[in-house]
């Protein structure tokens, strides 16, 4: 699996403990090894994960040793982002993308109430 720095990695089986029981907005990368997109994603992830800690948890999980919450989820394309917000996935988006546009993305999440 791509780690991207500050990032946790969670599983079939710490997945609603540490995403849908989690006090914050949660940032999950649904992600492979086998994915190049995913790659370039990381640095971002890191930087997010760093810079917005106070508003949001940064998370990834490989599908590929994690099938079911991406079954789960129906998640088919890699990477695919999702937000969660009281246990509830508020916010989908497939595919890499930059510091700033991800951040502009996911802003109503922080001022949702």
């Amino acid at each position: 699996m791509i780690h991207a720095e500050g990032v946790a990695e969670v599983t079939d089986t710490t997945f609603d403990a540490e995403v849908l029981g989690a006090g914050l907005p949660v940032l999950v990368e649904f992600t492979a090894d086998w994915c190049g997109p995913c790659r370039q994603l990381a640095p971002v992830l890191s930087a997010v994960a760093a810079e917005e800690a106070d508003r949001i948890k940064v998370v990834q999980i490989d599908v590929d040793h994690n099938p079911a919450v991406a079954g789960r989820y129906a998640v088919l394309s890699m990477p695919t982002l999702m937000v969660f917000r009281d246990g509830e996935p508020v916010k989908s988006m497939v595919g890499a993308r930059p510091k700033r546009r991800l951040l502009q993305e996911i802003e109503d999440v922080f001022t949702a109430p």
